[in-house]
């Protein structure tokens, strides 16, 4: 289970050159310019597919200086994206309009291809602006980011205890299992299934106590609702450039395709 752990570790922490000017950005400025690429792309229609290019260009131009290789990329988005396009292939089938062609015992409509389409590109453009979020910036660097730009403190505290404890329960979680396949537990049907909710409870206890138990251990360390930090975030000219620079010239695109058409 510890490996489950790593694995999952190495899906979420930064990669690709800890130097390059892209992982040396503030948090906030990778926030709003990745965020604005996703935004972008939410907001286009099928009929605009040219901005689609060019979200995809500028991310791919992010990933080159940041020096993430695709596969890297890939490797880290292709759950959600396989989930994504696995719901979108079921709509042809099920959204009726404009022109339909028969497959064997199955129609497929003009406008059930295109919202699967349409589907498909935006996730695909959202998902890989995420994964480059987290491929050049830590997790709690971008907390201090979220922070920095007055996100609720509490929305930020949960993430940040769910990020770093999720691991632990997984790992208790696994040591729990450990313990029923020790005691030869195979369940064959569902009236074997009395242990596992007996797991569950004890599993719930077990997270709660240890909540309280962090919970107490902060207070004792002076914790008074607010992260302490090192050092301040400061925007150099360098972040406000490359937010500014992906997030307008991505607005420009969008609004120079909606006039075009």
């Amino acid at each position: 289970m510890g490996g489950l752990c790593s694995h999952s570790l190495e899906l979420t922490g930064p990669a690709g050159d800890p130097a390059s000017p892209v992982h040396r950005l503030d948090p906030r400025a990778k926030i709003i310019g990745l965020l604005a690429v996703t935004a972008v792309a939410i907001s286009t229609p099928l009929a605009l597919w040219p901005v689609y290019l060019a979200c995809l260009a500028a991310l791919a131009t992010v990933a080159a200086l940041a020096r993430i290789p695709a596969r890297e990329i890939w490797r880290r988005a292709r759950f959600v994206l396989a989930l994504v396009v696995l719901a979108a292939a079921f709509v042809p089938f099920v959204r009726t309009g404009g022109e339909a062609w028969s497959l064997g015992p199955l129609t497929v409509h003009e406008a059930g291809l295109e919202v699967a389409a349409t589907a498909t590109a935006k996730a695909a453009i959202g998902v890989t602006a995420a994964v480059l979020l987290g491929a050049t910036t830590s997790f709690p660097s971008v907390l201090r980011g979220m922070r920095a730009m007055r996100t609720p403190r509490t929305l930020v505290l949960i993430a940040g205890f769910m990020y770093r404890y999720l691991f632990v329960i997984v790992e208790e979680l696994g040591r729990m299992r450990a313990s029923l396949a020790a005691r030869a537990y195979r369940p064959r049907h569902a009236l074997h299934a009395g242990p596992l909710g007996r797991v569950a409870t004890a599993m719930f206890l077990r997270t709660y106590q240890r909540g309280e138990r962090v919970h107490r251990a902060m207070l004792a360390r002076g914790y008074d609702g607010e992260m302490p930090q090192l050092d301040r975030l400061v925007l150099r000219r360098a972040d406000v450039a490359f937010a500014a620079l992906l997030a307008g010239s991505l607005v420009a695109a969008r609004i120079a395709a909606g006039f075009a058409a």
